[in-house]
Parts: C-alpha cells; structure tokens; sequence
C-alpha cells in the first residue's frame, strides 16, 4: 500500500526515533541517563488524583464527554487566567478544552490553513509546527530572533510575507527559555496587525523558572487574532493525562471546534475533573516546583561546564540551552555523548537551523542523575 503524499514532507518525529535507540541501549545494559525529553518526573498535585478518583463514582463517569469539555473545566480555566494573568476569558465561548496542546497545533492549522499558504515559525522552534505546516500543505517559512528573542522578519521575502496566515510564536521561549514582556508582545501585535496575521501564542512554559507568567491575551491592544494554547502538562506534572486548552476569540474557537468536534469524542470525565482541580492549586504550587527546578537547573549548569559548552544568560523554564564550541555540530555532539557516557541531550538542529550550534538538557531528572552525570563526564567512567 503506497503512502499517502503528504508523508513525503514530513519524517517520524526525532524522539520518536532516539527514544527507541535509548530502550534498546537500555535494554542491552547500558545505564543511560536521558536528558534530552521534558518529561516532568515530579508528581502530580494530590488534588488532581483526588478528583480523579473523586469522578470515577459518578454516574456517567465512563460515558461519551462535551465536545467543549466540562462546564467545570472551563470555569477552572477561566479563573486560572483570572488569577494568574489578569485575563478574563468567558468560559462558555472563548476557551476549548483539549487532549495536549500538540492536539491543537494540527486543529489550529487545519482550522486556518489552505494548501500553498505560509506559516511563520520561529527559528529556533518547537518542530512540530514545521511538521504540521507540511501535512496540511502549507508552506513553512522560517523567522529567526533577534537579540530580544523577538521575531525577526527582515530577512524574510516581502513577497511571501504577504502569503503568510499565521504567525507561531512560543513564550516563554523553547528551547532558548528567552521571556518577554509586555513591550514584547506590543511588539508581535504590531507585526501581526501590519501583515493580518493569525498569532498564535504557545505558552506551556509560563511558571517554570518565572516569577512574572504572562499571556499574549493580557497585551492584543484590541486586536482579534490572537490565539493562545495552554497545557498542564509542564506545570502540574501531567504530561501523560494530555490535557491543555485553546483559548481566544468565540470567533476563532467556533472555527477550531469544526475540526475538533469531527476528530474526538471528548475528554475522559475523570482527567477533566482532575485538571480543574490542578488549575485551582495555590501560588505555593509553583513556587515548591520552582524550588526543585532551580536546583536542577544550577547543577546542569555544572555539567555543562564541565563539557565545555556555554550557557546562554537568562533562561527560564524547565530546559537548559547550551552553546558548543565552535565548529562542533549538535548531532554529533550529543551522538558522541550518548556513546562515550551513556548521557542523552537534545541535539539542537532538530530546532532549526539556529540551533544546530547548540544542546538542549532537560531539567526532568533528579539531582542525583545530574550529578551522577557530572561524575561520568568527570571520571570519564560510567
């Protein structure tokens, strides 16, 4: 059975394909330490299993869900922006549920996307907005940042820029952890007003490492298209349980649920209770959480020293981006620590090409992995 075309433009995702490496290293014995994927290890807030296990004796707990999710999870969301953005949203109309924020980069684009138009991505970027480009026919077109992480269109054709739909943007910044502020965001609005431009803000990342999390939503100076994707797979520990929301615009959400409503049949009860009660947790939630990050965070500082790699200033989130010396490519680099010291980082090419002179170490491991890591590249001993 032959592929279907679409396929020609994309490959299997890059951890997809190391993971896969990594568990038959693993299995063979060797003791490796992964650093490359920002998988939280912590533990999900207790009041989130609580209502999990709370909803599993209602009536109706195992039947089809709301394509819009829970009145319950809306709310929650809605009040969560209230207090932690200064945001208000309307939760019946202007906030979509989903399964991951993944899930709503692929119903974003098919919601707004036709075949030969151009998105903007940034450069570097999470590479799933290339890969999603591509499957539905669109045009990836890449923006790099400038010395305020901001984008940075003056390289780009003017000619294309006028093909452009929408705008990805991701603050606080994956994987350089650059954050902007309100200055900033006027910044992107103006760009997106001058070009009609659909700005999409992912935005997974605001509390980890940051004492100031912001929305693009608190800074739209009145402009309408403007989205923004939220998840708490980060910043409540639960990457497994896929949940995350889409907020905006009803304009905007009423198009995205056309194309979501056709692709699933709603959120198991359980985890949609269990999110709302994660989305009510206090501010002594992310400040416990930032505790262990932090030192995570000056440990893989260590480490990379200790390999030689610079790390760039002022990053936030639960990543560390490191500069290699030069002319040391980031695949090999990270091939070659994999090999010698059984030790896996994100290579940065996978981010674009103004990351292939850079690593990505992931702070979702222990101090002890850390600093056993340390010892590896040290002793030189595994």
């Amino acid at each position: 059975m032959r592929e279907a075309k679409r396929l020609k433009r994309v490959s299997e995702y890059y951890f997809s394909k190391k993971l896969k490496e990594i568990k038959a290293l693993t299995a063979a014995g060797s003791p490796i330490i992964n650093m490359g994927i920002g998988s939280p290890d912590l533990e999900a807030p207790s009041s989130a299993i609580g209502g999990l296990l709370e909803a599993l004796s209602e009536k109706g707990v195992h039947q089809y869900q709301s394509y819009v999710g829970r009145d319950e999870l809306r709310v929650a969301f809605a009040q969560f922006y209230q207090t932690h953005y200064q945001v208000k949203l309307d939760a019946t109309h202007e906030i979509l549920p989903l399964m991951g924020s993944k899930e709503g980069i692929f119903h974003i684009s098919m919601a707004f996307l036709n075949a030969k138009d151009v998105v903007l991505i940034p450069n570097p970027g999470y590479p799933t907005y290339e890969a999603v480009a591509r499957l539905v026919g669109a045009r990836a077109l890449f923006y790099p940042l400038n010395d305020k992480g901001l984008p940075d269109f003056s390289a780009i054709d003017p000619k294309l820029l006028e093909r452009a739909v929408i705008m990805w943007v991701n603050y606080p910044h994956m994987p350089t952890g650059i954050t902007i502020g309100p200055d900033g965001f006027k910044y992107i609005i103006d760009l997106a007003k001058r070009h009609d431009l659909l700005v999409v803000n992912d935005n997974p990342y605001s509390f980890i490492g940051n004492d100031n999390p912001t929305s693009i939503l608190a800074h739209t100076q009145g402009y309408k298209n403007v989205l923004e994707l939220n998840s708490l797979s980060k910043v409540f520990n639960m990457a497994g349980w896929r949940v995350g929301a889409l907020t905006g615009s009803k304009t905007l959400i009423q198009s995205v649920l056309k194309v979501k409503s056709n692709m699933d049949s709603g959120m198991f009860f359980g985890i949609q209770r269990a999110a709302a009660k994660a989305l009510a947790e206090p501010k002594s939630w992310f400040v416990q959480l930032n505790e262990v990050y932090m030192q995570r965070r000056k440990l893989v500082e260590l480490l990379a020293k200790s390999l030689k790699l610079e790390v760039e200033p002022g990053q936030t989130g639960m990543f560390v981006w490191c500069k290699l010396p030069k002319g040391v490519q980031s695949e090999a680099f990270a091939d070659k620590l994999l090999k010698e010291y059984a030790l896996f980082c994100a290579p940065g090419f996978i981010f674009g090409s103004e990351g292939k002179n850079h690593v990505r170490f992931s702070l979702c491991v222990t101090a002890d992995q850390i600093e056993k890591a340390i010892m590896r590249v040290k002793t030189k001993k595994l």
